[in-house]
């Protein structure tokens, strides 16, 4: 194995190139499976490097192949997986490299994971004599819409090669720079979401005994929901459930006949995420049909299951970021209710979903992800191709 103070040195050493790509990314947003230029650029690199690539899996997504080359008697792949996408938010963030295009910026660091997954593709190349195997980097698209990974999988990125573990990796802006999240078992939540349709009987509203108000009655729902998590979930266990739009009605003297209401439910354990499901629909039927009105409730098919960490490859991670930065950087109870399309790759093969803090206090570099106003402290960059490369090589030789 590389000495570790080496293989931190080399990506110190990458900085420049791995700032110029991340800032060339960031001026040039593409939302989900729009990834077109984005992935030109992945793909041309990969090439450049020296792997076998594959582009257009899952409409945009790029897979780069390459084998190690130490004998090995039992050869592994590593599926090693970096997200593209930008979202839809106006950039307000004044810097020479903001985003060129309208309404449309990298706002949860996906140019970063881009650059320093290239970054890390690049070292393997480098050191390609001390692990066998077959590394396979995966560059997926869409990952905002939670669509990526299951296209991907369709267009059939576990096979030929069919992974044997994983590792993926997340900026976090809210922690500081160099701090690292490692967390056995789930560390980012299943999500789902829902629709509910309250239906009444419209009226004039200075008539309302004449009608059968959804609005009221979505009111009350929406109250009721708030009582799943405080009174039906084990306080041991996690859950969410959130109402994040309602529309109804035209005018402020009438009634509606309908009301729809939007919502997410997040939850660590699969048993959380059914009572989640069956208490929505219990309440929203029966607080409808007490107020005199109809409710139906739909949850979507889209969602994610929990991103879980496989406790032997989270170690390894651990322990490479342990040697790299000291275990006084190292968090290993960092969970949080987002959720990633990233699990159905984690679901396939064990593997290492790692986070690592890339904001800086002093910078007034704070801001949550997704906001507008969101920035990176850039040493994340070297500083995640270290520990990236580090872990890959040791996930392929153990």
């Amino acid at each position: 194995m590389i000495p570790l103070t080496q293989l931190r040195e080399e990506a110190e050493a990458m900085r420049d190139r791995l700032v110029a790509v991340r800032r060339d990314l960031h001026q040039h947003p593409e939302l989900a499976f729009e990834e077109v230029r984005t992935a030109g650029i992945v793909a041309d690199r990969l090439s450049a490097l020296g792997y076998e690539v594959q582009t257009g899996v899952g409409k945009t997504g790029v897979v780069g192949v390459l084998e190690g080359g130490r004998p090995t008697g039992r050869p592994l792949t590593l599926l090693l997986r970096f997200d593209m996408d930008a979202l839809p938010i106006q950039e307000a963030v004044d810097v020479p490299f903001k985003s060129q295009y309208e309404g449309k910026m990298h706002a949860c660091g996906h140019d970063a994971h881009t650059s320093i997954g290239l970054g890390v593709a690049e070292m393997m190349v480098r050191h390609r004599d001390l692990w066998g195997g077959v590394a396979k980097f995966v560059f997926q698209p869409a990952e905002e819409i939670v669509g990526g990974a299951l296209a991907m999988i369709r267009d059939g990125v576990l096979e030929n090669p069919k992974p044997d573990r994983m590792l993926s990796m997340h900026v976090w802006a809210t922690e500081e720079v160099g701090i690292v999240g490692m967390t056995d078992g789930p560390t980012l939540a299943a999500s789902g979401a829902y629709r509910i349709v309250v239906r009444g009987r419209g009226a004039h509203g200075a008539s309302p005994h004449l009608g059968a108000d959804p609005v009221v009655a979505a009111a009350h729902i929406v109250t009721a929901l708030q009582t799943i998590v405080a009174r039906n979930v084990d306080p041991m266990d996690q859950g969410v459930v959130t109402v994040g739009s309602i529309h109804g009605g035209t005018a402020p003297n009438i009634i509606p006949d309908v009301v729809e209401m939007q919502g997410t439910i997040r939850a660590f354990k699969d048993e959380v995420m059914q009572l989640l499901r069956n208490r929505i629909e219990r309440i929203a039927e029966s607080v409808a049909h007490a107020l005199g009105v109809e409710a139906s409730v739909a949850f979507s098919e889209a969602g994610t299951p929990a991103t879980v960490n496989d406790p032997a490859m989270a170690q390894i991670v651990r322990d490479a970021a342990t040697a790299l930065f000291g275990a006084d950087r190292v968090r290993n109870d960092y969970r949080i209710m987002g959720a990633e399309d990233c699990a159905f790759f984690l679901q396939a093969a064990p593997g290492a979903y790692v986070f690592v803090g890339a904001g800086n206090k002093a910078k007034g570099m704070t801001e949550p992800h997704h906001s507008p106003r969101f920035q990176i402290d850039e040493d994340v960059l070297p500083i995640s191709v270290a520990l990236l490369t580090a872990s890959a090589i040791r996930m392929l030789e153990s």
